[in-house]
């Protein structure tokens, strides 16, 4: 019954080795089906990793990354996170998680986004799903937008500067990047009267994406007051809100106070909202990929229909979430003793960051530096720009193997009491030469 014979190769298509089958003209006319595909660009963080493991100096310096890592440079492993690791060792099967994710974790994690005061009406109108961290949920986020709307062409609008990836992201998705002006490179503040005059201009069911806490790369964020001014202008102008929170808890040790910004807009009236929320960074996660997209919708109908749209998509991009890091999440949250633990272990984090950052103005003041960076220390979160200039992070580099990337983003991730006062002593030296 299956000895019909089955019809033959297209004229354009033939078998190489008897294995896979390629395009013939493109074979014979380069010899190599990839022959004539350029290298895609280095990625702006992860491409100084190559350069830097190579790197054999001994004092040599990983300013890049954004993971925490404590006083000795060493990795930073959560006693929560080992606690709840061997309280779920026994209890971890290896199936598939539903498509949208743990159901426990997900509600779990959707306290911590809006907190536990949440009004019961707001929540029956959210479609909160598991993703993979905080990129997948933006991933996820951007792919539903562009389904939603269909053909038309469509902006998200990023503050400027941002980080990297979020450009991979969007444009990944098929959407149009626009930056709105954020920061005074100056005086090393938000520009809230610029941020303010460009949103207000926009037509109505823009997408604008704003940075929770914690803002990437520049360490600045607006006051819960000027948020307020935000959130009211995007209510005005009937602006939906696409907010990353990758650092809750680390600008103010407070998880309740560093989620003010997706809390005050899911409050509000916008037309609709997305929340792209990670767990890499205050739960030290950074390998497991934990994260929800939480998508504000008009009504629990809507809720449904989004839920379905998100979940096919999902199926398609990877299937599942996986499992580990958000048991171990869930354990935490779901017990009153591992989550003091963590809670203070957040503040524990912050607290150091913040400590780091004053230590390395001082150290810059002591040392002579004729260069102002007092900035730094008003920041808040694992990064800043310094303000450095290509040739002055070169420098930095090649000659004193401090790693940078190339927009001048300093991660206070790296810094440690073993290595501050030599980062301190080369930024003076490239600045004074």
């Amino acid at each position: 019954m299956f000895r019909k014979q089955l019809p033959s190769a297209p004229v354009h298509w033939r078998a190489c080795g008897g294995e896979t089958l390629c395009w013939s003209r493109r074979c014979q006319s380069t010899g190599s089906f990839f022959k004539s595909v350029k290298p895609a660009p280095a990625d702006a963080i992860f491409g100084l990793v190559k350069p830097f493991n190579a790197d054999t100096f001994p004092q040599k310096a990983n300013l890049y990354v954004g993971v925490y890592r404590d006083d000795h440079g060493k990795p930073f492993v959560l006693e929560s996170v080992r606690r709840a690791a061997v309280q779920t060792l026994d209890h971890t099967d290896m199936d598939y998680a539903p498509i949208t994710g743990i159901p426990t974790f997900v509600q779990r994690a959707t306290k911590v986004c809006f907190g536990d005061d949440m009004p019961e009406e707001v929540l029956e109108r959210v479609a909160s799903v598991q993703t993979l961290s905080g990129t997948g949920a933006l991933r996820l986020g951007g792919e539903l937008i562009r389904r939603v709307v269909g053909t038309s062409s469509v902006n998200m609008n990023v503050s400027l500067p941002t980080y990297p990836n979020h450009v991979n992201i969007y444009k990944e998705s098929k959407l149009n990047l626009l930056y709105y002006p954020y920061y005074d490179e100056e005086k090393h503040t938000v520009n809230l009267p610029a941020l303010l005059t460009y949103i207000k201009k926009l037509p109505a069911h823009s997408f604008v994406l704003l940075h929770a806490c914690c803002h990437n790369p520049t360490g600045s964020d607006p006051t819960h007051e000027q948020w307020m001014e935000v959130v009211a202008a995007m209510e005005e102008c009937k602006l939906i809100p696409f907010v990353d929170m990758a650092y809750q808890g680390f600008a103010t040790g407070d998880l309740d106070k560093d989620a003010f910004l997706p809390r005050a807009i899911s409050r509000s009236k916008v037309p609709a909202f997305f929340i792209a929320q990670s767990f890499a960074k205050n739960f030290g996660l950074y390998g497991h990929r934990v994260g929800c997209l939480h998508v504000g919708c008009a009504n629990p109908r809507e809720r449904e229909v989004v839920l379905s749209h998100a979940s096919q998509i999902a199926r398609s991009l990877y299937s599942n979430p996986p499992i580990y890091g958000a048991t171990i999440v869930s354990t935490i949250l779901g017990d009153a003793e591992l989550t003091r633990l963590w809670k203070s272990e957040v503040q524990l984090m912050a607290d150091r960051l913040n400590s780091i950052r004053k230590r390395l103005v001082e150290e810059l003041a002591a040392c002579g530096c004729p260069r102002d960076f007092s900035h730094l220390a008003r920041g808040v979160g694992m990064t800043s720009l310094t303000g450095l200039s290509m040739s002055q992070l070169a420098a930095m580099r090649e000659e004193h193997h401090i790693y940078m990337t190339q927009d001048g983003r300093i991660a206070f991730s790296g810094l440690n009491e073993t290595n501050v006062q030599y980062v301190a002593q080369k930024m003076k030296e490239v600045c004074t030469h």
